[in-house]
């Protein structure tokens, strides 16, 4: 079972938990030309379904008939459309082979009733706990069974009663094989996995073949076929329909153990709930909707017991057809419906037609429905959450033991993992150059890592201070004992040890779930400074974009929702911030995280080098800083600019090495630099400095000389210059290290840069000698006046409440 759940431009449907009432005209097109596209993808697949199975094929067409009318009248999924299903064919092909076909409807009567009778109790979410290597798991061995017992029809013999029979007779089939099967069946799979690629075609051709394309692939693979096998008239194994006797819809009660047959209502019950509901909520996310899940088991079951009754194959939701009803455009239950209504005009009025079918075209249709079931993007993501062992003991239980066997094996595999990793704790053991020594712990201490954990401390020498990390997990009697017997034994000899518990819940994740490994250091914890900052332990060949949409997934999940009520606010209210914000694009300078800012609070300006083209410098003016300038100053009408400079800046460096007067054409970049010639000049005359230690080098103090020009440079403009001679408008030079992690800000008095914190003030407003004015570093800290607590809870106070 693949579940696309692409995005789809889906209207909501306001009656999803009410019965069907009448659509609009608009939804009515559309539903109707939904219905008909899925009506052409069921009837072919619910033949083949049938066969596989051994069942009457008239079976497979009553469970699609009742799946859609059903299941769409009284399911809680309205776009998921459900029949006779893949995933249940293993399992009904036992069951007929045990118990013979009217028993089999039985237990899908009773099947359909246990679920009713669970949809009434409420636990349909109960089925989505199952791990989804044991369901993907399931799904694949199931294809694989399925593939390797369709082969043999297609190759113009007949399927074994298991997995393992079909195997071990596949090379004599493979010896004498059929050749008119053979190649109706091989049309019928070529002509199925082309057609989506006709879309795909350079130019013209590829126009042409999107058009064909939105005629259902399986219709035309099996009609290429049948054509094919008439125009040939080749002889062949074709459908037969037998007709519909009274005492036929009549299920028989099952004979054999009652164990056995409770198991087989248990596992029908399980399979067809769990498929049913994993659609379903594949089936809303790709339609934008919220469905009713125990409505929808509610649904199924009803729809099980008339299928049985009416001698019918079980029935559970069907990714296949649900994806291409969302995909033709349904809006509303009445195409499942009307669906299910053309399915039963169908196996009515058109047997003749079905009978003309080869066996081998609708054999090839669903040894390739099974080979897709075994998904390679589900692999890569059960391996990169661990979890592969699960989804192989799952598959190969399921081939080689039946589907109850296989699933059992997968969940004890799940549970044995779990209880492995949950025993399972590393202990390393660091030396420092001091002579002291780390004991780092990671993972659950219990009585399993006790030896270890022993060993570990006994090697520590006895005259070296320990520090022991513990990472926070947990830590039973037994470790606790040891490592408290240890601290006593080792403190009464004299020696230093300090305990510290690291919590978990500082650590980032991936968004995926699972923790990054390192490319060279091997797996090792992420840990972020700050709640909402990410880690840097990336691989390099790491897909940047990728990367970039994980961040984006993470935002919409788990910041989203806690800043949406104050982006609403500001989305009304428009932005009032109180700051420019003037500085250098360098990746490295995250102004929300030195100046503890939050949305709306800067109107921030990055360039390259925090520069300001002063319109005195010839050929180098630059419109777009002095338009945001007057933007902020005039409209805004912020209390505030900042110019802040950084370490190591790239400009600065370049212009120290003359890039901007190198000769030949001027490049974009040289042209821009240009702007900074008079920080260069005024290097040379007077240099800025620090108040509290000598600059670095000539990089570092040619940084802060071109902050203090900037500000200059900014004074040209006349709105600027009109505001600070009102006194309504202050100007700021702001330094970063980014080495120390520490801002410096300008005094003016001294013509120096002093660390923020050396100026004194406090987060908030204090008072100043004149009205309206503030010092420098209460200016610096005035946008983030209202989120004194933002470090610690990762977003905004204002919402920390």
């Amino acid at each position: 079972m693949t579940l696309d759940i692409s995005s789809a431009p889906i209207a909501s449907d306001t009656n999803d938990h009410a019965p069907p009432g009448r659509p609009s005209r608009g939804h009515w097109v559309q539903d109707l030309s939904a219905s008909l596209v899925v009506f052409l993808i069921a009837v072919p697949f619910s033949l083949g379904i049938a066969l596989a199975t051994g069942a009457p094929l008239t079976a497979g067409l009553a469970a699609a008939a009742v799946g859609g009318i059903v299941v769409g009248f009284f399911g809680g999924t309205p776009l998921q459309v459900s029949g006779p299903s893949a995933a249940l064919t293993v399992i009904t092909a036992g069951l007929i082979t045990q118990y013979g076909w009217q028993a089999t409807c039985a237990i899908t009567l009773a099947a359909g009733l246990l679920q009713l009778l669970l949809g009434v109790r409420r636990v349909a979410r109960t089925a989505l706990a199952v791990s989804p290597a044991i369901v993907h798991g399931m799904l694949a061995g199931v294809g694989l069974t399925i593939a390797i017992a369709q082969l043999h029809v297609v190759l113009g013999g007949s399927p074994q009663s298991s997995a393992l029979a079909n195997l071990r007779a596949l090379p004599s089939q493979l010896a004498g094989p059929h050749p008119s099967a053979l190649v109706v069946g091989t049309v019928t799979a070529a002509v199925l996995l082309g057609w989506p690629r006709l879309g795909r075609l350079p130019g013209r051709a590829g126009a042409f073949g999107a058009r064909l394309t939105k005629v259902p692939g399986p219709l035309v693979a099996v009609g290429a076929a049948t054509a094919l096998a008439m125009t040939l008239g080749l002889q062949l194994a074709r459908v037969e329909l037998p007709a519909w006797e009274p005492h036929d819809l009549v299920p028989d009660l099952p004979h054999g153990p009652l164990a056995a047959i409770v198991a087989a209502v248990l596992t029908v019950t399980a399979v067809a709930s769990v498929e049913s509901l994993l659609s379903a909520v594949a089936i809303d996310r790709m339609a934008h909707r919220t469905g009713d899940l125990d409505r929808e088991l509610r649904g199924q079951g009803l729809a099980n017991m008339i299928s049985g009754l009416l001698g019918g194959l079980p029935i559970a939701g069907g990714a296949v057809r649900s994806t291409a009803n969302v995909r033709a455009g349904a809006q509303t239950r009445w195409s499942s419906i009307l669906h299910g209504v053309w399915v039963l005009a169908a196996a009515l009025a058109l047997t003749g037609g079905l009978r003309r079918i080869p066996l081998a075209a609708l054999a090839a249709l669903v040894l390739v429905v099974g080979l897709q079931m075994v998904s390679f993007a589900h692999i890569r993501k059960v391996h990169r959450h661990r979890e592969f062992p699960v989804y192989l003991a799952t598959v190969l239980g399921v081939v080689l033991l039946g589907v109850l066997l296989g699933v059992a094996l997968g969940a004890a595999t799940a549970v044995l993992l779990a209880l492995y990793r949950l025993t399972r704790a590393h202990v390393d053991v660091l030396a420092g150059p001091d002579g002291s020594f780390t004991v780092q712990t990671h993972g659950p201490l219990t009585f399993t890592a006790v030896p270890r954990l022993s060993r570990a401390l006994a090697g520590i020498p006895a005259a070296a201070d320990v520090a022991v990390v513990h990472d926070g997990s947990f830590l039973d009697h037994a470790a606790y004992e040891t490592l408290h017997s240890w601290r006593t034994g080792r403190q009464a000899a004299g020696g230093q040890v300090s305990m510290v518990t690291r919590r978990q819940d500082d650590e980032v994740l991936d968004p995926d779930g699972t923790v990054r490994a390192g490319s060279s250091s091997g797996p090792h914890r992420c840990r972020a400074w700050t709640p909402w900052v990410g880690h840097h332990c990336i691989d390099q060949q790491e897909d940047p974009h990728g990367r970039l949409l994980d961040g984006v997934r993470v935002f919409q999940l788990h910041t989203a929702p806690l800043v949406r009520p104050e982006l609403a606010r500001l989305a009304r209210e428009g932005q009032t911030p109180s700051q420019l914000f003037l500085t250098c694009s360098d990746s490295r300078l995250v102004t929300s995280m030195i100046t503890n800012s939050g949305p709306g609070d800067l109107f921030t300006v990055r360039n390259v080098g925090n520069l300001v083209p002063a319109p005195f410098e010839p050929g180098a003016a630059d419109d777009s800083v002095a338009a945001a300038v007057q933007y902020a100053v005039e409209v805004l009408e912020v209390r505030s600019i900042t110019i802040c400079g950084h370490s190591g800046c790239g400009a600065m460096k370049a212009l120290l090495d003359g890039v901007h007067d190198r000769p030949g054409p001027p490049t974009a970049l040289t042209r821009w630099l240009r702007n900074g010639r008079g920080s260069l000049d005024r290097l040379r005359r007077v240099p800025a400095e620090f108040a509290t230690r000598p600059a670095a080098d000539v990089v570092e103090q040619l940084c802060i000389t071109n902050v203090v020009q900037q500000l200059d440079q900014l004074m040209a403009n006349p709105a600027v210059e009109r505001r600070v001679a009102e006194g309504s408008l202050r100007l700021v030079g702001m330094y970063f290290d980014f080495a120390t992690a520490q801002a410096y800000v300008l005094d003016r008095e001294s013509g120096r840069f002093s660390p923020v914190e050396a100026l004194g003030g406090t987060a908030g407003p204090a008072p100043c000698d004149t009205p309206g004015r503030m010092s420098e570093i209460e200016e610096v800290s005035a946008a983030g006046a209202d989120l004194a607590t933002a470090a610690a809870t990762g977003g905004d106070p204002r919402l920390a409440a």
